[in-house]
C-alpha cells in the first residue's frame, strides 16, 4: 500500500458524496484526533480525489493541520471508485456491540470517562446504575415487583442508548446538527441472569 504524507491543499472533495456529516459527528471527530492524532488515511485516487475519509479530510482542515497520512490507489475505473466510496460507508455500520464488553470496559476505566463518540455524563449515570443493579441482584428476594421494574427499564435505556446514541426517546440534537433520523431499533434480545441463592432467572 502506497500511504505517504500529502498536503490537505492538494487533496480534493469528491463531486458526490454518499455519506452527511454532522456537525455533532464533526465535532466528535475533532475530540478523537486531538486524543488519538489520525489513526486512519485517507484514501484518494490518483488526482487526489478522496474516495473515503472525508469526515475526517474536514476535521483536519477545521484542527489546522496542513499535511495527513494519503492512501493513494491507482487504477480504478469510475465505477470501482463508487463501489469502494459505497462498501466504506456501509461495512463499519454492519457490526454490533457486545453490551458485556462495552459494561466491562466502562468499570475498567472507571471515572475515565471522556471518550469521543460518547456523552461523558450519560456513560457516568450508566456505570453507577450498573453498580446499583449489581447490588440489589445480591439482595434478590427481597425485590418487589416496582424495584424488579426499574432494574429492565435501566437495561432498556441502556439498549436504547448504544443502539442509537440517545438517552431517551425525546433527545435529540440541535436543530443546526440535524441528521436524518435513525431507524427505529429492532426489539433486542432479553437477557438475564441466574440468583446465586435460588438458581431463578431475572430477565433484565
Amino acid at each position: 500500500m502506497n500511504i505517504r504524507k500529502m498536503s490537505l491543499s492538494s487533496l480534493q472533495r469528491p463531486e458526490q458524496n454518499v455519506r452527511m456529516h454532522t456537525e455533532k459527528q464533526l465535532k466528535e471527530f475533532e475530540r478523537s484526533v486531538s486524543m488519538f492524532g489520525q489513526l486512519r488515511p485517507i484514501v484518494a485516487d490518483e488526482a487526489g480525489v478522496i474516495l473515503a475519509g472525508n469526515g475526517l479530510f474536514e476535521t483536519l482542515l477545521r484542527l489546522g493541520w496542513e499535511e495527513a497520512d494519503v492512501l493513494q490507489v491507482e487504477g480504478l475505473t469510475e465505477n470501482q471508485k463508487k463501489k469502494l466510496m459505497l462498501a466504506d460507508n456501509k461495512i463499519f455500520g454492519l457490526g454490533v456491540d457486545d453490551l458485556e464488553t462495552f459494561d466491562a470496559f466502562l468499570v475498567d476505566l472507571k471515572d475515565d470517562l471522556d471518550i469521543p463518540g460518547f456523552d461523558e455524563e450519560l456513560l457516568k449515570s450508566m456505570v453507577a446504575q450498573a453498580g446499583e443493579v449489581t447490588e440489589r441482584l445480591q439482595e434478590y428476594g427481597t425485590l418487589d415487583e416496582d424495584e424488579i421494574e426499574e432494574i429492565k427499564a435501566a437495561r432498556e435505556r441502556k439498549d436504547l442508548y448504544m443502539t442509537t446514541g440517545l438517552a431517551d426517546e425525546g433527545e435529540a440534537d440541535d436543530p443546526e446538527e440535524d441528521a436524518p433520523a435513525p431507524k427505529e431499533p429492532k426489539e433486542p434480545v432479553r437477557q438475564y441472569v441466574v440468583c446465586p441463592h435460588c438458581g431463578e432467572k431475572i430477565w433484565l
